[in-house]
């Protein structure tokens, strides 16, 4: 079959891989339909990240091909959602929700596990890795199929930051970062019950027209101290209570920090990169630093409906469609800004 690898800074390449197959009972291959790429993937993408060569993607959704003989939730014919990371379900972690740190969890990608942007995927511990869309595991409607590619990783991203930060109805927010996560933090936070979202980092027009589109009532362009200046203008020196960090840089995380009024929160989702944080201005201002990785499995369940009845649209983050095939390119026009999010059509 055909997957995507990472062969080195600015190179990935559609190659030839060993078909996905069961390996244990608790597995299940899926046939992958639709796939995104992430803004981790840009990292790696970028010489920051995974080791070359290795295989890369880990949003995909599809439908299910075959099961091992002790799996019981799916069988062939679902179509299913597939979150960023595979877990147990027993472990002491994935019991209180924290798939993400599962104890016989893992990436995909990352010790011979099959990767995301490919033809297929053997999935491991699939009764509680694999969501169903539907109940009855019948595919849903086309124009859905990408919000619910967003439950896989982007969306529950933001909607993490926003939960961490414990949003209240009536509050002003900062979502610092205008890529999907940053997309989908403004929805979140919107969906939450914040009444002035405030996008911070944009300096591209289609980016300001999204934001809005995503509930931001304001969008500044500014970056650093400038940025902090023109929050503190539409806050009338308040400044916002809840700062949501959707970048990942060492910028970023101290102008959401310099945002933050004191006692206050600043959610991190961004997948760090030279950050130093710092601690004195925390101390003294009483500032909560929460957030991280994002369990998606934990949040698809409390999601869910609200996709599946076109309340919420977060597949509004993927501006443009890619076949397999072209998979360099989708990866060159996100890395210049060509492009927010590409969605890759598989099947």
């Amino acid at each position: 079959m055909k997957a995507t690898v990472y062969k080195g800074e600015r190179r990935v390449e559609l190659e030839e891989v060993p078909d996905a197959a069961i390996a244990k009972c608790s597995d299940a291959v899926v046939d992958i339909e639709y796939a995104g790429v992430c803004g981790s993937d840009l990292w790696t993408y970028r010489g920051q990240g995974a080791s070359a060569p290795s295989r890369i993607g880990h949003e995909f959704v599809g439908t299910v091909r075959e099961v091992g003989s002790e799996v019981s939730s799916v069988k062939p014919g679902d179509w299913v959602i597939v979150p960023f990371r595979y877990s147990d379900g027993v472990c002491r972690y994935c019991q209180k929700g924290l798939e993400t740190s599962c104890i016989h969890g893992g990436f995909w990608g990352r010790e011979s596990v099959d990767a995301g942007q490919g033809e297929a995927a053997c999935v491991p511990y699939a009764d509680d890795t694999l969501v169903k869309a539907l109940p009855d595991g019948s595919r849903p409607d086309e124009g859905i199929i990408a919000s619910l590619l967003t439950l896989s990783d982007v969306f529950t991203t933001g909607y993490h930051a926003a939960t961490c930060s414990r949003i209240r109805s009536g509050d002003t927010v900062v979502v610092v970062g205008d890529g999907a996560v940053g997309l989908c933090a403004i929805m979140a936070a919107r969906l939450l019950g914040a009444s002035h979202i405030i996008n911070a980092g944009s300096s591209h027009e289609d980016r300001h027209l999204l934001a809005k589109a995503c509930g931001a009532d304001e969008v500044i362009s500014a970056r650093g101290d400038d940025a902090v200046k023109a929050v503190e203008t539409l806050t009338s020196g308040h400044m916002p209570d809840e700062v949501l960090e959707c970048v990942g840089s060492a910028q970023s995380f101290s102008t959401a920090i310099s945002m933050c009024a004191p006692g206050g929160s600043v959610s991190y989702v961004g997948l760090p990169h030279g950050v130093d944080i710092d601690v004195k201005s925390l101390f003294y201002n009483n500032i909560t630093v929460t957030g991280g990785m994002s369990p998606a499995h934990h949040y698809i369940a409390r999601l869910l409906p609200q996709i599946l009845d076109k309340s919420i649209n977060p597949g509004l983050v993927y501006t443009k469609e890619y076949r397999l095939k072209d998979i360099a390119t989708a990866y060159e026009d996100m890395d210049n800004r060509r492009t927010i999010k590409p969605l890759i059509k598989v099947g």
